[in-house]
């Protein structure tokens, strides 16, 4: 299991949480997603992590991953 914590902008409430899990939850491999705003943080869990894709939805909703 793998995981990776990523840096991310533009999270103001638990709602921005739950759309960045929704969003990421179900791709491929994916185990578990915490995302939080209050530290700006969202932490995933996986059988395999692919950076590009997960950066893409979190950027497609108006996030930024730095």
């Amino acid at each position: 299991m793998n995981e990776i914590i990523l840096k991310v902008e533009g999270m103001a409430c638990e709602g921005c949480e739950n759309r960045i899990q929704n969003a990421i939850k179900n791709m491929q491999g994916i185990e578990n997603v915490v995302a939080n705003y209050k530290e700006g943080t969202v932490k995933i869990t996986a059988n395999e992590i692919n950076l590009e894709k997960i950066t893409e939805k979190i950027e497609n909703i108006g996030f930024k991953v730095r």
